[in-house]
């Protein structure tokens, strides 16, 4: 696979070392690395410059059919999704609560605020309730507050730049601060790398259990992504704009008030993505230390195992 920007080549890479390439903006590809990538089964995906998904391409599907039944069929039983939703939950609450606390534990005596304490202490409430909940409904509720009650103590996580990066709630399409358009690029990033890790393990990442399901929606994704985004992304962002690695002046406000980054910051978010991505971590289930980079595609293993009946429950990545 050859990039060229204005005729000149910047990069050169065997397709053999490639699992999935994702394209910014308006990116051209020839036809006959179309074909390449397919017959190679490299997935692309095509995002704008902002994050937003557009389309995504990849070769014949090749997954174990009886696992995609198994699949299918645990959407229409409502025991099986609950229990599905619900250990996905638990795994997002959980790993919310450890950014707080890290937040507590990591900052000067002067940034620990009361928000940040309260916070820890009703997602320590909401964790304990999730487990009497029964119906969908009353999970994504849970799901919902616990969502506000982190956001709302996300700003006190940003300890630097505040005049540039001050957050008051999570806004998408457009993101409309220069905390969410960092938020919603890394989770674009992270959503192709979940999907992409679902299609190898054999599952449909369109088909989920807490995620509605809905035309061109990655519902699955979308599920398994949830216990991923607040220690992947989430804890990204933070660094990025503590460690001064992305400036208020790489972001720009359009007239219809959304922020989008310039080429500049957007290349300096991928490239700490990736680095972030070798970064090791203990996984709490297997034991074993794993690149971050491979944690979605050791989730979607456990989750294809216990669909297959090799596994009593999923068990959701609880970041320690």
């Amino acid at each position: 696979m050859v990039v060229k920007v204005e005729d000149e080549v910047r990069i050169q890479v065997p397709v053999a070392t490639l699992q999935s390439i994702v394209c910014f903006g308006p990116v051209f590809v020839s036809p006959p690395a179309l074909e390449l990538l397919g017959e190679a089964g490299v997935s692309l995906s095509f995002l704008s410059d902002s994050g937003r998904f557009i389309a995504r391409m990849q070769g014949p599907v090749s997954g174990n059919v009886l696992l995609r039944r198994e699949q299918f069929a645990r959407t229409a039983d409502e025991g099986c999704r609950e229990a599905l939703a619900r250990s996905v939950i638990i795994g997002k609450v959980a790993n919310s609560r450890t950014v707080l606390q890290r937040g507590l534990r990591d900052h000067s005596p002067e940034c620990r605020t009361s928000r940040l304490e309260k916070g820890v202490a009703e997602l320590g409430v909401t964790l304990a309730g999730l487990r009497q909940e029964q119906s969908i409904e009353a999970l994504r509720g849970r799901e919902g507050e616990a969502a506000a009650c982190y956001f709302g103590a996300f700003d006190d996580l940003v300890v630097a730049q505040k005049g540039d990066f001050h957050f008051q709630q999570r806004s998408r399409r457009p993101p409309l601060d220069n905390i969410n358009a960092l938020l919603s690029f890394v989770y674009a990033l992270l959503q192709h790398d979940v999907a992409s890790a679902l299609e190898a393990v054999g599952l449909d990442p369109a088909c989920g259990f807490l995620h509605s399901l809905r035309p061109g929606r990655m519902a699955l994704a979308l599920d398994l992504m949830e216990e991923l985004r607040p220690c992947i992304a989430d804890r990204l962002v933070l660094s990025l704009v503590n460690l001064q690695k992305v400036k208020g002046s790489g972001f720009t406000r359009s007239e219809s008030g959304g922020v989008s980054m310039d080429d500049r910051t957007r290349r300096e978010v991928i490239v700490s993505y990736q680095k972030r991505k070798q970064e090791e971590l203990l996984h709490p289930f297997t034991g074993e230390h794993t690149p971050v980079g491979l944690i979605p595609h050791v989730q979607a293993t456990l989750l294809a195992r216990h669909l297959r009946g090799e596994l009593d429950a999923y068990p959701p990545f609880i970041w320690k």
